[in-house]
């Protein structure tokens, strides 16, 4: 049996490089999640978030490095992971309807050979219902509004009931309505003991939404518990020139811009 690397850990990464075309898109990443946390990965664009995401699940290849999952390489682990990819990187034309995208999250067990029958049907109506798009389920996908179809690619990634779900801004062009519904979701994951890992864009919400924080500009800038990792000096090592500009945005009041945030709790 393979030795296990880091298996207390939802998910260890070492040092990982990935480029394109020469160009380093990822540097020398070393990037550990533990178990039952909700994690964010943010950085400014070109940062190569999405990037990180995609070489984990092995959907881009690295130069260097290795990931693992629960001490586990990821082909070793694939069942007990859900993705939920950006709905810009999607062809939402295909002709298929809601119930049948979210039943797609089920091949992995039951293998392509063998058609999905009674028990995962209900399977995947049941995570509908839990998105709140049980109403929906034989709408063709391509009548979704945005927000509609980012709850039923959620329902696809929770019908695989996996341990570590990956989520590629899933809250980018959606509704406020639909945002607190997919943090709640997401909250009920990580209160279940699931790890949840999100690439997100929002800076002004990541205190509020995430327990666990990676700052990523091509290469790690600092990683760890939200309170220790979101500083203005760390935003600004992310951002560069673009912190004043968030900064003037409210994003931290004046007086508090070098403190920890924990310093600023009441």
């Amino acid at each position: 049996m393979a030795e296990l690397h880091e298996p207390n850990l939802a998910l260890h990464v070492e040092d990982l490089t990935v480029s394109y075309q020469s160009k380093p898109v990822l540097w020398d990443i070393d990037f550990d999640v533990p178990p039952g946390v909700m994690a964010a990965i943010v950085g400014p664009n070109g940062a190569g978030k999405s990037t990180l995401i995609k070489s984990v699940l092995g959907l881009v290849p690295a130069v260097a490095g290795h990931v693992t999952l629960f001490g586990r390489p990821y082909k070793d682990q694939r069942r007990r992971v859900g993705y939920v990819p950006q709905r810009s990187s999607v062809d939402w034309d295909f002709p298929t309807t809601a119930l049948d995208v979210v039943t797609m999250g089920l091949y992995g067990r039951l293998g392509w050979l063998r058609r999905p029958g009674r028990r995962e049907r209900r399977e995947a109506m049941q995570a509908l219902e839990k998105v709140g798009m049980q109403d929906f389920a034989q709408r063709q996908i391509s009548q979704l509004s945005g927000g509609q179809q980012q709850r039923v690619f959620l329902a696809r990634a929770l019908v695989q009931d996996a341990d570590v779900y990956f989520l590629d801004e899933p809250m980018a062009g959606v509704d406020a309505t639909t945002e607190r519904a997919i943090v709640d979701i997401l909250r009920r994951l990580r209160d279940e003991g699931k790890t949840v890992i999100v690439v997100h864009h929002d800076l002004q919400t990541v205190r509020t939404y995430f327990d666990w924080l990676l700052l990523l500009n091509v290469r790690v800038i600092a990683q760890g518990e939200v309170g220790d990792v979101y500083t203005a000096a760390n935003l600004r090592k992310a951002y560069g020139g673009q912190i004043a500009l968030l900064e003037e945005s409210a994003l931290l009041p004046p007086q508090e811009r070098d403190m920890p945030v924990t310093e600023r709790l009441p």
